[in-house]
C-alpha cells in the first residue's frame, strides 16, 4: 500500500502548484450545489470529490462504511466511525486519485459525474458543533496582553505556566468562511465617562487561531489522557474569533468575555487531518516550570504551519497584516484535550476546540489588532493608504496557512468574513 503521504504522489486530477489541496491533503468538507443538497466531499485541486456518488456506486466498497453516510448535510456520523476509519477513506481515496491507477481515471461518466469544480459549489459549516471551547494557549500573545493591561512583572497571570487556560464560548455563533459579520452593539465604558454607554464596538478585531474537532463521545466522569488525545481529533481548522475589545475590557471582571466575543466566530470549511499533516510535526517550548504528570507529553505535538492574516478594505489590495506559525504554541492539542477532560468532562462528536490568538516573537507575527496597533496606539498602514489600529466597516478579514516541505503544499484554503455595520 503507497503511504498517502508520500511526497511522489501524483493525481490525474490537474492540481496547480500553488494549490492548497494536492493529492497528499484530501480534507474533508460539506458542499451544495445548485443540483446537490448538502453532501459531503473531499478537496482535489480546483475540484471537489464527491463522496455521496463515489459511495452509492461502489467506490467505497470494502471499508464497512453505513448505507448514507456522506449523504448528510454534516460530518458528524462520519466523524463518529473514528480517526481510523477516516484514515482509511482517505487513503483509499488517494488510491483513486493516483495518476498511475485507473479505476476512476479511466471511467469517463463516473469521473464527470464524481468530480465538481470548485467554482460551482458553496461551502457548508463541515460539523454541527455542539460544544466549542477557546483557549489561550499563546505565551507570546498572553505576554503581550499582559503587558497592556497590567504591571510588567504580572504579564502572565500564576497558573498561565501550569495550565491550558480556556473558557466555554458560543456554538451557535460559528459560521463558515465568508459568512458577514455585524459589527456587535453593547455597553462600553469610555475612558472620559464615569458612566457606561450603549454603543457599537469601536475597537472590533480578529484573532488568528487554529482550532482541532473531536471525533468521540465520551462518558461524563471519564478523561482523556495527553497520550491518547489524537486518538479523538480528527483534524485541524482556521478559525477567526472576531472580538470587540472595549465591550469585552467592560464586561470581563469578574466572570470573563460574553458579549465581546458570542457575537460570531468565522472558520475555514475544510477539515485537514491529522494524518495529512503529520509530516510537518515538530517540538514546541520547552515547559518552564515542569507542568503535573498528566499533561506531560513526549515527542513532536506542535506542527510547523505557517499563518498569513490580510485585510481587504472593498475593492483595494489586501494588506499582509501578519505572519506567523503555530509551531510557537506553548500549549499543544493533547495537553489542551487532556486538560479540557480531566475533571471529568464529556467531549461530543464535533466539539471544537480553538488555539486561542496565535502571536511569534516579532510584531509582524502577532496574532490580534489589538497587539499590531497596541491597543490603538501603532496606526497600521494599508495598502491603499488608509491606516487602522481596529476594523472598520467594509473590512474583510481573509486567513491563509499552510505547511510545506518537499515541494508538497498541505493548505486549509481560506478563512474570511467581511465586516457589516451594527444593525
Amino acid at each position: 500500500m503507497v503511504n498517502a503521504n508520500d511526497t511522489k504522489l501524483k493525481s490525474w486530477v490537474d492540481v496547480p502548484k500553488d494549490s492548497d489541496f494536492p493529492i497528499q491533503n484530501l480534507p474533508f468538507g460539506i458542499f451544495k450545489t445548485n443540483y446537490l443538497h448538502p453532501v459531503a466531499g473531499v478537496a482535489i485541486g480546483n475540484h471537489v470529490l464527491d463522496l455521496v456518488y463515489l459511495h452509492e456506486n461502489g467506490f467505497l466498497d470494502g471499508l464497512g462504511l453505513p448505507y448514507g453516510i456522506f449523504n448528510q448535510n454534516e460530518l458528524n456520523g462520519f466523524l463518529a466511525l473514528g480517526r481510523k476509519k477516516g484514515g482509511e477513506v482517505r487513503q483509499r481515496i488517494s488510491e483513486l486519485l493516483r495518476h498511475d491507477h485507473d479505476e476512476l481515471k479511466s471511467n469517463f461518466v463516473a469521473r464527470e459525474m464524481a468530480l465538481v469544480h470548485r467554482n460551482e459549489v458553496q461551502m457548508q459549516l463541515p460539523v454541527r458543533i455542539s460544544n466549542y471551547t477557546d483557549f489561550y494557549s499563546s505565551e507570546e500573545h498572553a505576554t503581550n496582553v499582559g503587558s497592556m493591561f497590567r504591571e510588567p512583572k504580572n504579564t502572565l497571570l500564576p497558573s498561565w505556566k501550569h495550565l491550558p487556560v480556556g473558557y466555554h464560548g458560543r456554538a451557535s455563533s460559528i459560521v463558515v468562511s465568508g459568512t458577514p459579520i455585524h459589527r456587535p452593539k453593547a455597553q462600553i465604558k469610555p475612558a472620559d465617562s464615569e458612566l457606561p454607554v450603549f454603543c457599537p464596538t469601536q475597537k472590533l478585531d480578529f484573532e488568528l487561531e487554529v482550532a482541532f474537532i473531536t471525533c468521540s463521545n465520551t462518558l461524563l466522569g471519564s478523561r482523556i489522557s495527553a497520550k491518547d488525545a489524537e486518538d479523538h481529533i480528527f483534524g485541524l481548522v482556521l478559525f477567526n474569533d472576531w472580538s470587540a475589545r472595549d465591550i469585552q475590557q467592560w464586561e470581563s471582571v469578574p466572570l470573563g468575555p460574553l458579549l465581546g466575543k458570542n457575537f460570531g466566530s468565522t472558520m475555514s470549511p475544510w477539515i485537514v487531518t491529522l494524518d495529512a499533516l503529520e509530516p510537518f510535526r515538530v517540538k514546541g517550548p520547552e515547559h518552564f516550570p515542569q507542568v503535573l504528570p498528566y499533561l506531560l507529553v513526549e515527542g513532536k505535538k506542535n506542527f510547523d504551519l505557517t499563518l498569513q492574516v490580510f485585510i481587504q478594505s472593498g475593492l483595494s489590495v489586501p494588506t499582509t497584516v501578519s505572519r506567523t506559525n503555530f509551531k510557537y504554541m506553548y500549549w499543544n492539542i493533547n495537553q489542551q484535550l487532556a486538560h479540557h477532560t480531566v475533571n471529568g468532562c464529556n467531549v461530543q462528536v464535533g466539539d471544537l476546540y480553538a488555539s486561542g490568538t496565535i502571536s511569534g516573537p516579532s510584531p509582524g507575527s502577532y496574532g490580534s489588532l489589538l497587539e499590531i496597533s497596541w491597543n490603538g496606539q501603532r496606526p497600521l498602514t494599508m495598502q491603499d493608504g488608509s491606516h487602522r489600529t481596529f476594523l472598520e466597516d467594509g473590512d474583510t478579514v481573509i486567513m491563509k496557512g499552510h505547511a510545506e516541505r518537499d515541494g508538497v503544499r498541505i493548505g486549509f484554503g481560506e478563512c474570511s468574513g467581511e465586516i457589516l455595520p451594527s444593525t
